[in-house]
Order: C-alpha cells, then structure tokens, then sequence
C-alpha cells in the first residue's frame, strides 16, 4: 500500500478553487486599497500597482528559468503584490516596491516551492527585510490627506507612537476608524479593514478563530493593563487589523487544527501586545504573525488529533 504525504494548508482540489479564493481574498482587499488612494493620494495607487505587477513578473521569470510550470493564473502573486504595498508608507519610492515585491516572491515564495509550500508570510517577511534595510524610508509615515490625490509630505508620529507613550492626546477614535491618520498607505482606515475581513469569514475564505483570538487577546491585555479606552484605541490602530484578517489567516503559514488555530491567534495577540507594551518599538503586529509562523509546524504536531486505537510508542 502506497504512502500518502500530509501537508500543511492550503489543501486545494484544484487550480479553480485556488484562483477562486484568490480573487476573494482580492475582493476583500479592494475597500483598503482604495481608502489608501483616497487618503494618500495617487502615489499609493502607483505603489500598488508597481507591487502586483512586480510580484507577477517575478513569478512568471522565476518559473519559466527554473522550468517549472507557470501559476500566475491563481492570482497568488497578485494577492502578495497587495498586502505588500499595503504596507507600505505611500511616500515610499519605487524601487522599495520592487525589491520588496523581488524578495517576497523570489526568496520567500518561490525558492520554498511556491504556492502553499512557504513557512513565512512572504508580503510580511519582505516588509520586515525592508524595514531592517531602509528604516528611515519604511518608518517615514505621511499623514492622510483625504481626497487631495497627493501624499501629505509633513511626517509625525503615528498613533501608536502617541499611544505607547501613555497619552490619547490629540487622537480621535473616529480618525482611527476612517484612516484619517498618519501610516503605511492599507492599514490605517480599520473600516475598510473590518469590512473586507467580514467578507471572508462570512465567505468561509478566512477561518474567523485566527482573527478573532488575535484581536481579542490584544483587547483583554490591554484591558487588564490600561483599562477599556486604551484597549478600543489599540486595536484600531496600526496594522493589527491588516494582519489578524489577512496576513495570520494564511494558509500556508498557520495551524490546519481547530485547536491549533486558536493557539496561533492567542500567541500573536500577547506577542503584538508584549512588543507595543514592553519594547522599544511602537508596532510589532509584522514580527508576532513571523514569530508565530516558525512555530507552526510544532503547534500543528501538538494540536493533531490523535487516531482512534492508536497506541502511544514508548522508548
């Protein structure tokens, strides 16, 4: 009797489902994107544009060069390309775009094996490359400048700077919620976020315990240690919303297990808590979905359920 290989996620029946879910999960994506270019202007569409294209194109070389069969008719790299730029400051310049859409794919994705066979997040992965590389460009956040179509050149603190100092001054929970903030160009208007993340839990496309366990451990930590108000102002701000609906939810980077998947959004949730509130850095949301995408393997080998009859091996 042959052997069968048991893989992690995503366990796809065909290249239909897998270019279906694709396209929701660019479905979903689309009321960030265009909040993005309504608040940062056309540089953020530019941006876009430049990391979908990139990421297509690097998929399609890497491939006909090693020769492998050609998948960009999934629409995997396209959803790379976007949740790249996502995070992105919208000032950021060109060739950030295309070095992080290069790594992402090339590095990442593709020498892993491509679609389903990467261990990291690969638009997280490359944001954190490019954050490590360029801090200065990567930390310079503009401020949002609704309908302007042009990128406000002024840079300040983001929210989350002003938070972690202890303060709420001169942030409003409205600005939080519409993105009328200063931030990277997809994650600062949580509506967008909220309803895209919706979207894919009601679609089945997102598994909704990854996501609501994430944000919902950052809230009780948060209540527990600077009360309710602060809780509700950092779960709005920053990427946290950006990455518990859909960078943790991956399907190739988290848990196959029911129980393993309340365990990664749990372990995201204290890490993104624990480097907002302890650390020396105001965001933390990329390093805690990377952190938590290493241990995946050993949380699905510990969370697998068992067979019935089986007999435990001693020695």
């Amino acid at each position: 009797m042959s052997n069968f290989a048991v893989t992690s996620s995503p366990h796809l029946r065909d290249k239909a489902t897998s270019q279906r879910i694709m396209q929701e999960v660019c479905l979903a994506l689309a009321p960030a994107g265009i909040a993005g270019v309504i608040l940062y202007g056309l540089n953020a569409a530019i941006l876009i544009a430049i990391c979908v294209a990139t990421c297509v194109l690097c998929e399609f070389l890497w491939q006909k060069a090693t020769k492998q069969p050609v998948t960009i008719a999934d629409w995997s790299a396209v959803v790379t390309g976007l949740l790249l730029a996502y995070n992105l400051p919208a000032t950021a310049p060109w060739w950030i775009a295309v070095i992080g859409s290069a790594i992402a794919i090339i590095l990442v994705k593709q020498m892993f094996g491509g679609i389903g066979s990467n261990f990291m997040n690969p638009a997280l992965t490359a944001r954190a490359i490019l954050f490590i590389s360029w801090s200065g460009i990567m930390g310079s956040y503009p401020q949002a400048n609704a309908f302007a179509f042009t990128a406000d050149a002024v840079t300040g603190a983001t929210p989350l700077a002003t938070l972690n100092n202890g303060t709420t001054e001169g942030i409003k929970l409205l600005d939080l919620f519409l993105g009328n903030q200063g931030g990277v160009l997809g994650e600062t208007c949580a509506l967008a976020l909220i309803l895209g993340g919706v979207y894919l839990m009601i679609r089945g496309i997102a598994d909704w315990r990854i996501p609501v366990s994430f944000i919902g451990t950052v809230f009780v930590c948060y209540l527990l240690k600077d009360g309710a108000e602060m809780a509700l102002y950092q779960l709005l701000a920053g990427g946290l919303l950006l990455g518990a609906f859909f960078m943790a939810t991956d399907y190739a980077t988290s848990p196959i297990t029911t129980k393993g998947r309340w365990v990664f959004g749990v372990g995201c949730g204290l890490l993104l808590f624990i480097i907002r509130a302890f650390a020396n850095y105001p965001e933390g949301c990329s390093f805690a979905i990377l952190f938590m995408n290493v241990a995946t393997p050993v949380i699905n080998r510990f969370t697998m359920p068992r067979p019935f009859g089986e007999v435990k091996k001693h020695g």
